[in-house]
């Protein structure tokens, strides 16, 4: 096990996830490579690129939505080489259609490093689950 990687990759997804709890769109965005892909179970289709997730997340915006807050638990890291997968449990708050509404869910990210040494998301999937 590569502690020092695991503990890099668990900032880099404190990180994303503190900057979508902020509704920071910029710095939530630049967590992913532009190559990321995604897959929402609230979405029928399967997001090929960042653009592709951003051009959604405008449209919603557009419609009033908005991150009121995010709370992750269970964190889990697994490295591999120069990939790691990320697991967790959300909690989200947010605002969709003038209406608040709280989401939890299960989350799956997947992280390379790059070749600075950083890490970045290159694949999200998102899954409802129940709170326990």
């Amino acid at each position: 096990m590569d502690g020092q990687a695991e503990h890099e990759v668990l900032q880099a997804a404190n990180t994303l996830v503190a900057r979508f709890a902020a509704h920071d769109t910029e710095g939530y965005f630049a967590a992913f490579a532009p190559e990321a892909t995604f897959i929402f179970h609230a979405t029928p289709r399967f997001l090929e690129s960042r653009d592709a997730y951003r051009a959604l997340w405008r449209d919603w915006e557009a419609s009033g939505f908005r991150i009121l807050d995010c709370r992750s638990f269970e964190p889990l890291v697994r490295v591999y080489g120069e990939t790691a997968i990320f697991t967790h449990r959300v909690e989200t708050r947010l605002i969709s259609d003038s209406v608040e509404q709280t989401a939890m869910e299960r989350e799956t990210i997947v992280f390379r490093r790059q070749d600075d040494g950083g890490w970045r998301a290159v694949h999200e999937h998102l899954s409802p689950c129940g709170d326990t």
